[in-house]
């Protein structure tokens, strides 16, 4: 196998990381195996968290794309949804460096952690279910092992339903909703965000606006959570 030359160097979390060839989901497995085929210097493989070890923000996205994650290795790099959460993060002192749209670019993150809820490229980028719930505890994992974790901003509602589950939350009581808060049982808060993918930000679903005042309204948590 050959991997993608751009392969990130970090993997912050790695000793509790998915291995490479994971066997979870066979639905995932099969789709896996034939994007190495089709293109072998991707990166096609579980994609692991990026950022700062020590966090006090949890990002959560849904899954890694075809042409973004999937292929560049590093969450949210290589697709247009990458940009504006890059560019949001660096306007608010959270990352550093300059986005290029690849993984070993200069970025790096300061606080923040980004996860996904599930950590294979799914088909047409819905992921059944199931192979939510079979991810799951890569995400409860990754959740437990920052210590400094106090806020957590959701990407979409299955971001959301997951991380709700991992935090100890129950949906009935955190229903998603742009912006919306809710306090976890142990006291650390999730934030709601619409995903920043392209199909949100071309219909005016999210915008440039709406995403930073997510993450400001991260900031002033971090101060009181």
């Amino acid at each position: 196998m050959t991997f993608a030359p751009d392969m990130p160097d970090l993997e912050p979390l790695a000793p509790i990381e998915p291995p490479r060839d994971c066997p979870r989901c066979p639905r995932l497995v099969a789709a896996r195996e034939e994007l190495r085929q089709q293109n072998p210097t991707w990166w096609n493989a579980p994609v692991p968290a990026f950022g700062d070890p020590a966090a006090w923000l949890g990002i959560v996205g849904l899954a890694p794309g075809l042409h973004g994650a999937n292929r560049t290795g590093r969450p949210f790099t290589g697709d247009h949804s990458g940009a504006l959460l890059f560019a949001t993060l660096g306007k608010l002192g959270l990352a550093t460096g300059t986005y290029a749209n690849r993984a070993n670019d200069d970025v790096m993150l300061t606080g923040a952690m980004i996860l996904n809820a599930v950590k294979c490229l799914p088909p047409a980028n819905k992921p059944t279910p199931e192979e939510i719930r079979t991810c799951r505890p890569f995400l409860d994992s990754e959740i437990a092992a920052l210590p400094n974790l106090r806020v957590v901003v959701a990407l979409g509602q299955i971001a959301h339903q997951s991380a709700v589950k991992v935090m100890g939350g129950r949906l009935p009581k955190a229903n998603f909703a742009h912006g919306a808060e809710h306090r976890m049982p142990d006291g650390r808060i999730l934030i709601d965000s619409y995903h920043p993918s392209r199909y949100n930000q071309n219909t005016g679903r999210i915008d440039e606006a709406m995403f930073e005042a997510v993450f400001a309204r991260a900031l002033e948590l971090r101060q009181t959570s």
